[in-house]
């Protein structure tokens, strides 16, 4: 009978401790969410602003064959061509921008010169600065006397037309496709791949080499003749268009969605959900073979359904109060001196950790106002914050199923693990562009 009761207190400690760390795992999760959500901290990081070309380098160019405006924004070949690499090059001060979805700059021909030997491309920051883009590796130019495309020798390919004395011509880099693109006139002569090797830093690059060539160079200070956003726009409708040819059976989206309702306790949601989905023609019925384990997040449904309402509403004696019946093991109450002192020591845990400080001083600043909710703090009690508090709630009652076997069934939706996953994939891609093109944020997306 001693050995007996032994052994149940032994079980009993072990589930508590066990219960003890579930909380504290899931305390420390959502308490990095209310974090991220506060006004101080931006729920997605922006990537910092990269500096554009504004204007050429007269630094690093072939000062020799051309002559740079004062504006650094014109050039010309006043010499007289005598050898193939008697080339005036000069490139933008800064590198091409990478962290976005295209990058372009436009030139203008005011005089196509002698022989009209005008080119324009990208070079690489170790470019010889005595030929012409495209004539080297780590370089494409687009020439305007034969219309031929370079891409790093001295052999081109046939790609559009010839440009002189008038014209308006554009090179850019679609990051998201990894191709150079060439514009004539505000129309786009074609595109080209950009070979792997070209990941390094690209600099938006001119060459004149006959007498009297001149040319002016925008960076954007104007308006392009090319319509940018507009392709930009038929870019992202392309990836997109993509995206939607994927054929996704019925059952496997309303599975999903029916997930998320019942993982978040959304019970008068999801029958309604239901009883659209039986009345569509043909009904749809989602199978248990499709991965979803409704009786782990169909745990205590309208136990949670009723708590929600109640933090959402704002009545959180009366939640506390719902708790206190229901799962006595995750509200445990005492007197009020105990509860002072516990306060004191869980909130000193906070303290000790780096990024939390600001949070548990606005958290512990709510006490010192007489109307919080007009205080510098207030944000803290706003509903999102409410639904921060409802969402940590059904957490630890998922966590109490005895039949739980996934700690992170408990902390996300199958829908949000999916979404998780789908950045993951998109950030592993853009690494394998070597970091080029727009950084991936899911607010961006949905």
């Amino acid at each position: 009978m001693n050995s007996s009761n032994t052994n149940n207190g032994q079980s009993n400690n072990g589930k508590s401790s066990r219960l003890d760390g579930i909380n504290r795992d899931l305390g420390l999760y959502f308490l990095e969410l209310s974090r991220l959500r506060s006004s101080a901290a931006p729920t997605e990081m922006e990537e910092d602003e990269e500096e554009a070309p504004k204007e050429l380098n007269t630094i690093n160019s072939s000062g020799g064959f051309l002559v740079v405006a004062p504006d650094k924004l014109s050039v010309k070949y006043t010499t007289v061509n005598l050898h193939g690499h008697d080339v005036g090059v000069v490139q933008a001060n800064k590198p091409a921008p990478v962290k976005r979805l295209l990058y372009y700059f436009e030139i203008y021909v005011k005089d196509a010169g002698a022989k009209g030997q005008i080119a324009i491309g990208f070079t690489n920051e170790g470019f010889k600065m005595r030929r012409q883009p495209g004539w080297e590796v780590n370089s494409c130019g687009y020439h305007g006397d034969d219309g031929l495309l370079y891409r790093g020798q001295g052999k081109g390919d046939a790609f559009g037309p010839t440009y002189t004395t008038g014209d308006t011509v554009g090179g850019g880099i679609n990051y998201a496709s990894q191709e150079f693109f060439f514009t004539k006139n505000g129309v786009l002569v074609g595109t080209v791949c950009k070979e792997k090797e070209m990941k390094g830093r690209l600099f938006p690059t001119i060459a004149v080499h006959s007498q009297n060539e001149e040319v002016h160079v925008n960076f954007g200070q104007k308006k392009f003749a090319f319509d940018l956003k507009e392709y930009e726009a038929q870019e992202r409708l392309k990836r997109q268009m993509t995206i939607e040819k994927i054929s996704l059976p019925p059952n496997i989206s309303y599975g999903l969605v029916r997930s998320y309702l019942l993982h978040y306790g959304y019970e008068d949601t999801l029958n309604s959900f239901d009883l659209a989905s039986k009345s569509t023609i043909p009904p749809v019925y989602i199978a248990q073979e499709n991965g979803f384990d409704e009786q782990d997040i169909g745990y205590a449904l309208n136990q949670r359904k009723i708590l929600r309402q109640l933090i959402r509403n704002g009545e959180i004696d009366a939640a506390i109060s719902k708790l206190r019946d229901w799962y006595p093991q995750i509200v445990q109450v005492g007197a009020l001196e105990e509860a002072v002192k516990y306060g004191r020591i869980e909130l000193a845990k906070f303290f000790r950790l780096a990024g939390f400080d600001d949070l548990v001083q606005d958290c512990v600043a709510l006490l010192a106002y007489e109307h919080p909710q007009e205080s510098c703090v207030g944000y803290l009690l706003e509903e999102s914050q409410r639904d921060l508090v409802a969402d940590t709630v059904n957490a630890m009652i998922l966590s109490t199923n005895p039949n739980t076997q996934d700690m992170e069934g408990c902390l996300q939706s199958y829908l949000e693990r999916l979404l998780r996953q789908l950045t993951a994939c998109c950030l592993e891609r853009r690494s394998a562009n070597g970091e080029q093109g727009e950084a991936f944020l899911l607010r961006r997306v949905l």
